[in-house]
């Protein structure tokens, strides 16, 4: 069992930083890959970046590759998403997600669990 917390959410203006925590609690938290999803207000969930269980393998979103930055730290059993130059239309409320696999995937289907999600806006 994994149980994840997010936190760091809140409101920023546009073009200002947040960065997001995922705090994990059990034994398996290690070997797990860990992504962050976020949903806005009528639209579906999209994914954000993901990161392998060992750091090495990394992916992002189209939308954010050059701006946000995911991180893990296995010792602290947490995982970050570093997020600057922050727009309107990155509003959402981000989740993070663990896949037991161990391989970073843009697919939801893909992570066994899941956070209850913190809110980011920003505003113009």
């Amino acid at each position: 069992q994994v149980q994840l917390v997010e936190s760091g959410g809140g409101l920023v203006q546009a073009g200002g930083s947040l960065r997001l925590s995922c705090a994990a609690a059990g034994r398996t938290f290690s070997s797990a890959a860990v992504a962050w999803f976020r949903q806005a207000p009528g639209k579906e969930r999209e994914f954000v970046a993901a990161i392998s269980w060992s750091g090495g393998s990394l992916r992002y979103a189209d939308s954010v590759k050059v701006r946000f930055t995911i991180s893990r730290d296995n010792l602290k059993k947490t995982a970050y998403l570093q997020m600057f130059s922050l727009k309107p239309e990155d509003t959402a409320v981000y989740s993070c997600a663990a896949s037991l696999a161990g391989v970073p995937s843009f697919a939801p289907e893909e992570y066994d669990y899941w956070g209850q999600g913190t809110q980011v806006t920003v505003s113009s």
